[in-house]
């Protein structure tokens, strides 16, 4: 008994050299691995179960240290024979000055080099801090797990999740269940979710939802990334953009919030949401502007025109849009729309429109077809604009309105809920009818400067041809039987339609015709000049927009 209590005194009255001295190493049989140094403690008792276990004590600002990491707490526990460590109260891991954790306890094992924290736990690399009620840390790995819950807080990026896995050599954090990404412009929703502290990029690889513009922008993805910091992103497996006037579904998406440009490819589709007045459009590359309500739609492009129930289907090889009032400031829009109470072509003050979503024109380039269920077209290019709803055709363009064609240099084409509702012609004007289907020989046919035809329900009702107009006409009975064919000239020709056909032919000045009997005249020469019937090309239905011209 007086030579353990001199022990005791002797070892008290030399702490400070022992405290400042590395421990003697043990048999390396019984512990492997770098050992547990002890640099400093207030206070130091050696406890000797037998001559196999033997444990140090320190407290008060006790400190450890393995190779190139610090061990701090108010008191600790050093098992000498499994080389382990237990720490008690405000404890701080100093792991080589790059990750330093905090906690109120501590278990570490030396050989395994393993530190099990518990209690207001804190990880921090300088950048990024990580809190949780439970972590595990690898010192070896830099690799740090917690799986009751935990947050990281990086700048202004506050991270949720139920499991998190830290990474120290590369700063990523692979974050599982219910994870939430809230940033001042970003909120992001998921189950799994990578996040790099150093550049800020959130990599996405299950379901997710992003939120930007307070909630009132979505994005709806399954893989990519996004780069928080700089605002921008790689979006894949078809992926979807919604906000309050449009839903953006593609396979592959790039989005720059910073620029508000986006590309889509791979079945990209636009759809407004305005089901009356609107638009949708489809193509395999997809270019935007938010910023200035621009779209550039490319390979194998359909513009989805909705008017009323129905829509109007149209295919080019290049779409381009944008807001009417922008075009407006730097050239010229003969805008125009048909008063129809007096016949004339009254201009329209676009600008003054207040609805946005009529704020739209369009332009096609080249091999542009257009199909609705009373009316088919193809020109070269054109151009259309929502807010009077009137195509502008150009280069060769040709429409159908049932067993009619009409063709010229350049056509407007006027459109009221889905239907035509006025032609006008310029230059080189010609209607051409089909008399019969069985008969293939047989054409009505009306040529002239210019070319105005009105519809009712979706049919021609009158047409009126000016300049040099020419007719050929096929007259018949009331039983439908040929009574002859008519051809004339006159400055102007008025044509009326019953049921989409010639009914009645009036002329105004220098009228000049003759009747032909039907079996004296060659009815195929019986053709004014320029005729060309051109059914082999026009579309059939919305799916034959698709094919070449």
């Amino acid at each position: 008994m007086k030579k353990t209590v001199l022990y005791i005194c002797l070892l008290l009255f030399c702490a400070p050299l022992l405290l400042n001295a590395q421990r003697p190493a043990p048999d390396t049989a019984k512990a492997e691995g770098k050992l547990l140094e002890i640099i400093s403690a207030e206070r130091l008792n050696v406890i000797t179960v037998d001559s196999l276990h033997k444990y140090f004590s320190l407290a008060g600002k006790a400190h450890v240290k393995q190779e190139k990491t610090d061990f701090y707490a108010d008191s600790m526990v050093l098992n000498e024979i499994d080389n382990s460590l237990e720490a008690f109260g405000n404890i701080h891991i100093n792991d080589a000055d790059s990750v330093h954790t905090y906690s109120q306890y501590l278990k570490y094992l030396g050989k395994e080099k393993k530190a099990f924290l518990k209690k207001k736990v804190k990880l921090t690399d300088g950048k990024g801090e990580l809190t949780t009620d439970e972590l595990e840390y690898d010192v070896t790995t830099k690799v740090g797990t917690y799986l009751k819950g935990g947050k990281l807080v990086n700048k202004k990026s506050v991270l949720t999740s139920k499991e998190g896995y830290y990474y120290g050599d590369t700063r990523d954090v692979y974050f599982k269940q219910k994870v939430v990404l809230i940033d001042p412009e970003y909120k992001v929703v998921t189950d799994t979710l990578q996040y790099n502290i150093n550049t800020e990029i959130a990599t996405f690889t299950s379901p997710t939802i992003i939120y930007s513009d307070s909630g009132r922008r979505t994005i709806k993805t399954r893989q990519g990334y996004f780069d928080m910091k700089n605002k921008k992103g790689i979006l894949n497996k078809r992926s979807v953009v919604e906000d309050s006037t449009y839903t953006f579904t593609a396979d592959d998406m790039a989005v720059d919030d910073s620029t508000k440009l986006g590309e889509f490819r791979g079945n990209a589709v636009y759809r407004g949401k305005d089901t009356a007045q609107g638009f949708d459009m489809i193509a395999n590359n997809i270019k935007t502007d938010r910023k200035k309500d621009i779209m550039l739609a490319t390979e194998q492009p359909i513009l989805i025109i909705k008017q009323g129930k129905d829509s109007i289907f149209v295919s080019a090889d290049t779409f381009y849009t944008a807001r009417l009032t922008d075009l407006e400031k730097v050239r010229k829009v003969p805008v125009v729309r048909l008063d129809s109470s007096i016949k004339k072509i009254q201009p329209v003050d676009s600008t003054s429109n207040t609805d946005s979503s009529r704020n739209k024109y369009f332009e096609a380039y080249y091999h542009v077809r257009i199909f609705s269920d009373s009316l088919q077209t193809v020109c070269d290019s054109m151009f259309y604009s929502l807010s009077d709803s009137v195509f502008r055709l150009f280069k060769k363009p040709v429409v159908w309105a049932k067993e009619n064609q009409i063709t010229g240099d350049t056509i407007y084409l006027f459109v009221k809920d889905k239907k035509p509702e006025r032609l006008l012609v310029y230059e080189n004007a010609m209607a051409i009818n089909k008399v019969d289907s069985t008969l293939q020989d047989f054409y009505n046919q009306v040529k002239g400067t210019t070319l105005n035809a009105w519809f009712e329900d979706g049919k021609i009702h009158s047409m009126r041809v000016k300049g040099n107009a020419e007719n050929i006409y096929y007259g018949q009975d009331e039983k439908n039987r040929f009574i002859g064919v008519n051809k004339s000239s006159s400055d102007i020709i008025n044509v009326l339609f019953d049921k989409g056909k010639p009914s009645r032919i009036s002329f105004l000045s220098h009228f000049d015709g003759i009747l032909y009997p039907m079996h004296q005249v060659d009815h195929n020469t019986l053709r004014l000049r320029g005729f060309n019937w051109l059914n082999a090309i026009r579309p059939k239905s919305k799916f034959d927009i698709l094919s070449p011209n």
